[in-house]
């Protein structure tokens, strides 16, 4: 029983890396690629943070970059946390005076990172794999 317990939950977290991963990395996309970092950057600005430019950067690589790591598992605690503090800002500063149905994306990635930051990968991850590997020599 234990086995198949096992074996779902490592399913399960592979499917909400892969899910959270792909549907992260379509927000950073158009900031990095589509013309929106002007943009981005001047809420980063307006909510505050010294450097907007270096913290517009981070959030939008984070979410590019740390949605791929986060789909194929690797380096998932520390991917997740980095997106767990850019959700953070998103859900509670960007979208503070807004209603939960504005902030609801943002509170489903900051749920979906702070699920993994507490799980880790599972078994089906670059992460395991590399674990496995260490673990053989």
């Amino acid at each position: 029983m234990d086995f198949l317990r096992r074996k779902y939950m490592d399913v399960g977290l592979l499917w909400l890396r892969v899910v959270a991963g792909l549907g992260i990395m379509t927000h950073g996309y158009p900031k990095i690629f589509g013309g929106k970092m002007e943009g981005f950057t001047s809420l980063t600005a307006d909510l505050g943070f010294p450097l907007p430019g270096f913290f517009a950067w981070l959030a939008a690589l984070t979410e590019l970059l740390g949605g791929l790591l986060l789909a194929v598992g690797a380096g998932t605690r520390i991917v997740a946390l980095l997106l767990f503090g850019t959700m953070i800002v998103a859900a509670f500063m960007q979208h503070a005076g807004d209603p939960f149905s504005e902030k609801e994306m943002a509170i489903l990635y900051l749920t979906f990172a702070g699920t993994l930051m507490l799980t880790g990968s599972g078994k089906y991850s670059v992460d395991a794999m590399l674990e496995s590997t260490l673990n053989s020599d």
